[in-house]
Parts: C-alpha cells; sequence; structure tokens
C-alpha cells in the first residue's frame, strides 16, 4: 500500500486525525490534507454526477426494499436520492415490509419517518394480498408438467 493509500485508509477506515496520519505515515500535516481534501473532491464530483443522472430517469423502481438492510450512510444515501425524485418524477418501490418495519432496515428512526412522509406524499399505495404470483406460476408449470 503506498502512502496515499495508507492516509486514505487511515482516514476512511479508522478515522484517525490528520495529527495521527501523519505521525504514522512520516508526512506532514499540510500534505496529508490535501491528500484527503483530494479525495473526498473526487467522491463528491462523482456522488454528484450520480445523483444528476438520478434525477433525470423518468421512472426509478426500488424492487424488494428491505430485503437487504442499510448502514447508516446507505440510508442516507438512499434518502437523499429519493428525496431529489419527489413531487419531479416517478418511483414505484415494493417491498413486503409494513411501513412500521422500514425502521429495521434503514436503522433510524427519523430518517425512516422523514424517508415514509415524502414517499406516501401524493402517492398512491398499492396493498397486494393473497396468493404470491411466483408460487401461482410455479404451480401451473408443475401442473403442466405433470399432465
Amino acid at each position: 500500500m503506498d502512502k496515499k493509500e495508507q492516509i486514505l485508509h487511515y482516514h476512511r477506515v479508522d478515522g484517525l486525525s490528520l495529527r495521527e496520519i501523519a505521525r504514522r505515515t512520516g508526512l506532514n500535516r499540510k500534505t496529508v490534507a490535501r491528500y484527503i481534501r483530494e479525495y473526498e473532491a473526487k467522491t463528491e464530483k462523482t456522488l454528484r454526477n450520480l445523483e444528476l443522472r438520478f434525477e433525470r430517469f423518468d421512472l426509478v423502481i426500488c424492487d424488494e426494499l428491505g430485503y437487504v438492510g442499510f448502514d447508516k450512510e446507505g440510508a442516507e444515501m438512499l434518502f437523499n436520492h429519493l428525496s431529489l425524485r419527489t413531487g419531479k418524477k416517478a418511483t414505484i418501490i415494493t417491498t413486503n415490509l409494513p411501513f412500521t418495519r422500514w425502521e429495521e432496515v434503514l436503522k433510524d428512526k427519523v430518517l425512516c419517518s422523514a424517508l415514509v412522509d415524502r414517499l406516501c406524499h401524493k402517492s398512491y399505495l398499492v396493498n397486494m394480498t393473497g396468493a404470491s404470483y411466483r408460487v401461482k406460476e410455479t404451480k401451473k408449470i408443475i401442473n403442466k408438467a405433470n399432465v
């Protein structure tokens, strides 16, 4: 791992101070700070470009929200991205979880409430109950094979 990678690892993963990173790498604090600023500027630019592309899609479908949980950063990113679309473009979200269980997935009660509030405002909620479409299709295929 070169010095630059080492600095970024200490900054991102370990959360060390500039002084401590400089001590561990043998570089001065100004150099360490410059590498970190360059990295963060590049990351912010990449993220902003992604946000701009995401905003332009006419329709975004988030299928099976809640199947995999989010860490704090992921939940915040989901909130920010979906907030960009609020009232502007169409978004479809499918999930097997009621809103009361979304906090388990997003791990932040306030963020979860704000996200549900934004998503439900001027929205159509379709509550589908009954037998699974996939199970029905599978049974049809099995019955045809047994005939």
